[in-house]
């Protein structure tokens, strides 16, 4: 009994490291090939950057009601970190994964035999490498210009901002995995993309938008992503609700995505 238990064991040991080891190969290829896709560098690297730096500095340095009393381009630095989470969520994703359905590539990992769960983690790992690397050299960029504007609640900011990528990532493989074609995936995502980052993040602030467009705003996604790390960053205030919408959010699309994208 004891020799059948520990030969079970070692089997299951050798199960789980190969499984690990696939996962961690499927995860570096992914990397490889997203670091090649020129959509990543565009607008995830290069349109958050070029926009922060043109409305940041339009509305000047000086504190305004307009603003919630903060510093105008502060507002759009902290602001901007989240539309580098959009445009990874609603751009890169889709047409990334809606390419490899179109190609038959999601059917020769399954027959490949990787762990049904591995393909939903390295999509995962795929969204939050160019978000890191986008955050990181938006505030590079930032901070001879403009200034890093102090963080007042870290803690929060950090908990909205990782919360956030996981909802915007989840949203983008439901995406891939629905619609037909790259084609298919990059307009639809373009179309999300610019009215949300108009109205949810990159344009004008909430207090001069008309009554109807910031009902809308408030619907929008990305609005309650911006305003969970943007206020308690700029210490305007906590965003709590804002907050445990993204959480609720990040908990529905992972569970969805995994579920639709399961080899």
């Amino acid at each position: 009994m004891t020799s059948a238990t520990s030969t079970a064991a070692k089997s299951a040991a050798r199960t789980t490291h190969g499984a690990a080891g696939a996962t961690a190969r499927l995860v570096r290829t992914e990397l490889t090939l997203i670091r090649r896709d020129p959509l990543t560098l565009t607008f995830v690297f290069v349109f958050p950057v070029v926009t922060m730096l043109i409305i940041g500095g339009s509305f000047g340095t000086t504190p305004t009601p307009g603003f919630d009393n903060v510093d105008p381009s502060h507002w759009y630095v902290a602001s901007y970190l989240t539309v580098i989470i959009a445009a990874t969520g609603l751009i890169t994703v889709p047409v990334h994964l809606a390419s490899y359905r179109e190609r038959g590539v999601l059917r020769r990992f399954a027959a490949a035999g990787f762990p049904r769960w591995s393909f939903a983690l390295a999509e995962l790992v795929v969204g939050l490498f160019p978000i890191a690397v986008g955050s990181a050299i938006l505030l590079a960029v930032a901070a001879p210009v403009y200034g890093v504007p102090h963080l007042h609640q870290p803690g929060r900011v950090l908990a909205a901002f990782a919360l956030g990528s996981v909802a915007f990532i989840a949203i983008g493989v439901l995406l891939g995995s629905l619609l037909p074609s790259a084609r298919a995936a990059q307009a639809t995502g373009l179309i999300l993309f610019f009215p949300s980052f108009l109205i949810g993040s990159g344009g004008p602030p909430p207090n001069v938008m008309g009554s109807a467009i910031r009902a809308v705003s408030g619907y929008l996604p990305l609005t309650r992503v911006t305003d969970a790390v943007r206020d308690p960053w700029l210490g305007i205030g906590s965003a709590t609700t804002s907050l445990i919408v993204v959480a609720l959010l990040a908990a529905f699309a992972a569970v969805a995505a995994i579920r639709r994208t399961a080899l």
